[in-house]
């Protein structure tokens, strides 16, 4: 890209700090333009996964279809965590080979096709935005006495706002963040753990392959929470410089996803078995009760969720302009941050376990036959490729390839789940939702097989016209 072909000054950040509103969208960043310390990929998946909504996943384990013990837990949590986290890694390190984010540099897979993807994660944002929004919005509620509402309303501006500004305000803010919930949620963690006595000696619930089944499910929805992350990987990257080790992008974001995402489940893990009947936010103000961690906690929490939100905000107004949508990537922030707004009043309405689980399910269901395409093309393309005609949506190919292995992998993958409301769906759509899970006794394989379904299909029929292009 030339000098003159450059945006107008204040498009982009220019440095670590700087706090102006980020007007640039979907285009690559130009070489010249690229700045950053690789150790802050390290803190931008570090700090929004200190959240309830990872809490949560460790109190699903005394849930009547898991009855995981504690060790079984452990282990799938781990597992899930490093295997979830590897992908996002490897979508990350594309950030600096092509200074682009991920859904738009998905358009090399996609082409016109962009389109579905690109709205499924849009949409997958809002709905981000409203699980995060309802823990958040719990905890600002207790900590200042305010109804639900407002406190919503507080948390919602907060994250706007970040989102706004853009890559710069994100980085910045998760990076301070990271230092200021790590230590408080040490204090939380050391007050917990005082009370997990019961936590530590639970037992698995169920025997044999059932007792695989739980381990494999569990181990998947752990997964779900962190691979998500893989439709955000390089938006949070494509600023540094073109010549970052990509073994350290790789690395600084398996570990943060994991020591982030993974804290806070065994956390809730350790007390799964004393958790309060009105979710996770209740349980920590619970088990704190009585001193001044409680508030803390709450406070935490808080800040958290405009961590996650606002990571979200940005997301999806890129994943908006990628699908073809032409809107200033501000107003595309801001539309997110509003739909969410209305999507967490529909969450707290009643039922959130069941929403959140067949919502995490249903993310890693699309998200792993995604990757396996994005990944597929990818590799055929020796890691490197021209992206600089694709922010010109008019002039991409159509994509068929890709859009067909995405549909493949998927549908392929519908009887290997277990989705909560699979056979509610099965029945009004005549599809093979859940088919196999009493036969898998309940182990959740259909993001793996998605995943592999997707990849091959791609990598044979796609391989010549990729190689052309190459």
């Amino acid at each position: 890209m030339t000098a003159e072909a450059l945006p107008r000054t204040g498009d982009m950040p220019t440095r670590e700090g700087d706090l102006s509103i980020e007007g640039r969208g979907i285009e690559p960043i130009p070489e010249s333009a690229r700045y950053g310390s690789v150790n802050r990929v390290f803190t931008v998946w570090f700090t929004p996964n200190l959240v309830p909504a990872a809490f949560f996943i460790g109190l699903l384990a005394s849930a009547d279809f898991l009855q995981v013990g504690f060790l079984t837990g452990l282990i799938a949590i781990v597992v899930g965590n490093l295997l979830g986290s590897s992908l996002v890694g490897v979508l990350a390190a594309m950030g600096p080979a092509t200074g682009m984010a991920q859904m738009p540099l998905s358009r090399l897979a996609y082409g016109k096709s962009i389109i579905v993807p690109g709205l499924l994660n849009w949409i997958s944002c809002i709905g981000w935005d409203g699980i995060n929004s309802v823990f958040g919005a719990a905890a600002l509620s207790i900590l200042t006495g305010l109804d639900f509402l407002p406190s919503l309303i507080i948390i919602v501006l907060a994250q706007a706002a970040l989102g706004i500004i853009g890559h710069e305000g994100i980085h910045t803010f998760e990076k301070w963040m990271a230092i200021v919930l790590g230590i408080m949620f040490v204090i939380v963690t050391i007050a917990i753990i005082g009370q997990a006595s019961s936590g530590l000696a639970r037992t698995d619930g169920f025997t044999g392959l059932d007792q695989l089944g739980a381990f494999v499910l569990y181990a998947s929805i752990a997964a779900s929470f962190v691979v998500a992350w893989g439709l955000y990987a390089s938006d949070y990257t494509r600023y540094l410089a073109p010549n970052t080790d990509r073994s350290r992008v790789f690395w600084w974001t398996v570990l943060g996803l994991t020591l982030s995402a993974g804290w806070l489940e065994v956390l809730g893990l350790l007390v799964a078995d004393q958790q309060a009947s009105t979710g996770a936010v209740d349980t920590i103000n619970g088990l704190l009760s009585g001193s001044f961690l409680a508030p803390l906690a709450m406070l935490a929490i808080a800040i958290g969720t405009v961590a996650v939100n606002a990571m979200n905000d940005y997301t999806g107004s890129l994943s908006l302009q990628a699908a073809g949508v032409r809107v200033p990537r501000v107003v595309a922030a801001i539309v997110v941050a509003v739909l969410g707004f209305f999507f967490t009043l529909y969450l707290n309405s009643g039922d959130l376990v069941g929403k959140f689980e067949g919502y995490l399910l249903f993310i890693i269901y699309w998200v792993t036959p995604y990757i396996g395409v994005v990944l597929a093309d990818w590799w055929l393309r020796g890691r490197r490729a021209n992206v600089s005609r694709l922010a010109d949506y008019a002039s991409l190919p159509s994509g068929i390839w890709g859009l067909a292995a995405l549909v493949v992998g998927f549908v392929v993958s519908l009887p290997f789940g277990t989705s909560p409301f699979g056979d509610e769906i099965a029945k009004a759509t005549g599809l093979p939702i859940n088919a196999l899970a009493p036969t898998l006794h309940y182990a959740d394989i259909a993001y793996v097989v998605g995943f592999v379904v997707s990849f091959a299909f791609y990598w044979v029929f796609a391989r010549s016209s990729v190689q052309q292009q190459a």
